[in-house]
């Protein structure tokens, strides 16, 4: 460590990224040791986890002794990015899939280019399931990502490394993107913070404009609400040629941290609009994230917004099968090699069967159905400010629920609808939503409180989650297998 510094490779673990940045601005740590102090807890830690598939550690550290590392908010800072969607330049990019296990990115994604602008140094690649179909971070290629607060325990997904590595002190935040929960599942189910920002906040360039229509949304899994905040300062705003961009934030999302909140109108509901059943857990968890928020001094009252359960999800499964079936026709263009069964899981391959049958003017259909829950959703804004449900249906499960068998090969997304019975309305809608980490239960296992914003509005949701960090702090929580 440099001269005069006082932190210890155990204090750095359990910082934020925020605190990593101060340390480097004020000389007191070089970049090249928070990278050095990162690489060791990821080759202590990580084998216990698998939540890092690919290290990235003399990329990393070219990058921490550079000369020209950039002065940005976190210059110098360890970070990992998600092996899906972003790309990083000359490395692998497998999406989870044996299928692309070889191919190589050739360019960085502008999010990856506006991560390394804020200084951030990328030191590996985090685990993620095949083509990020599932809610768990379990693909054939790679094995399972394990919960650092019980190992037989699923991590959440598709962000499931990245939350893992957060939550066990490998990194102090770490990139996450989110089509249907992909962000706010595992920060549920690993116990930090995970925000889905607006449709469009951050660009999906150059390789896309958008993702099955705008499901799709990029950010991060932190320890803190600071940080979450600051990442997304750093990332936002439109690349020229986007389809559509979010509407312009008032001021930088930091400054939401710690501002008043005003008397916020908060509906709440356990009931999942999909009718399944919720876990005691999970209705405990939102019941006592209600009255928290109502001791705050929030105007908090039982209502939920209309949503046809039934239609949302068959035409959501119609839209994310054509998705995953335009998937696997984009990676026969990058590895110029023609798909097969024998190449995929059963449920990704029973997906792309299913995507295939779905003609233009059903996908339009199915689209048409979903705007329309987005125009029932925002009418119910126009009265509340924040929408509050569990994160999910139950508590984080064990490994292997959500397998498929080739004679069963959709079995696997039957249970994905009944975990997930809330997070996907909020891809939908292209509203902002965030995962907080407030409830653990009895076997000591988080469970996430799912709090809803205007399109728009991360500011609401942001000074909420200060509020609420303030209130309940979660940082100090320890899970079993740590750094």
């Amino acid at each position: 460590m440099s001269a005069g510094h006082k932190t210890g490779l155990d204090e750095l673990a359990w910082m934020d990224a925020t605190a990593h940045a101060e340390l480097v601005r004020r000389k007191e740590v070089k970049p090249i040791e928070l990278v050095e102090a990162a690489i060791a807890r990821i080759e202590r830690v990580n084998p216990k986890l698998n939540a890092v598939i690919l290290p990235l550690y003399e990329e990393a550290r070219r990058a921490a002794n550079a000369k020209d590392l950039p002065d940005g908010p976190f210059r110098g800072v360890p970070y990992l990015i998600k092996d899906l969607i972003a790309s990083y330049a000359g490395a692998r990019m497998t999406g989870g899939s044996a299928f692309t296990r070889d191919f190589m990115a050739t360019h960085d994604s502008e999010l990856v280019r506006r991560l390394k602008r804020a200084g951030l140094v990328i030191v590996g690649k985090t685990n993620t399931p095949e083509l990020g179909i599932l809610p768990t971070a379990e693909p054939r290629l790679f094995g399972a990502a394990r919960n650092p607060w019980n190992t037989n325990r699923t991590t959440g997904g598709s962000s499931g490394g990245s939350a893992a590595a957060v939550a066990a002190g490998l990194v102090p935040a770490a990139h996450a993107n989110d089509g249907g929960g992909s962000i706010r599942i595992p920060a549920s189910c690993c116990g930090v913070f995970g925000l889905k920002p607006t449709r469009a906040r951050v660009p999906l360039g150059p390789d896309a404009g958008d993702v099955l229509g705008g499901l799709v949304a990029e950010h991060a899994v932190t320890r803190s609400v600071r940080d979450s905040a600051a990442l997304l300062d750093a990332v936002a705003g439109p690349e020229p040629g986007d389809p559509y961009c979010a509407p312009a934030a008032a001021r930088p999302f930091v400054q939401e941290v710690g501002a008043p909140t005003g008397r916020l109108h908060i509906g709440f509901t356990a009931a999942a609009p999909t009718g399944v059943p919720v876990h005691g857990d999970c209705v405990r968890a939102v019941e006592d994230a209600a009255k928290l928020c109502a001791e705050l001094g929030h105007e908090v009252e039982e209502a939920t917004p209309e949503i046809n359960g039934a239609m949302y999800l068959d035409v959501f499964i119609k839209v994310w099968a054509a998705g995953v079936a335009w998937s696997v026709i984009v990676a026969e263009h990058e590895t110029r090699r023609r798909a097969r069964a024998e190449d995929f899981e059963p449920l990704t391959w029973a997906l792309v069967e299913m995507g295939r049958k779905i003609s233009a003017p059903e996908y339009m259909m199915a689209w048409t159905a979903l705007q329309g829950l987005a125009r029932n959703v925002a009418q119910f804004f126009e009265r509340y400010d924040v929408w509050l449900t569990p994160t999910l249906a139950l508590p984080p499960v064990k490994l292997g629920h959500f397998d498929s068998t080739a004679e069963n090969p959709l079995a696997g997304l039957q249970r994905a609808t009944e975990f997930v019975a809330f997070t996907p309305f909020a891809n939908i809608t292209g509203q902002p939503a965030m995962s907080v980490p407030l409830w653990w239960n009895a076997e000591g296992l988080p469970v996430g409180a799912h709090f809803a914003g205007r399109f728009g509005d991360e500011a609401t949701l942001f000074r909420l989650a200060a509020q609420l960090e303030e209130a309940m702090p979660w940082a100090k929580r320890r899970p079993a297998v740590s750094a």
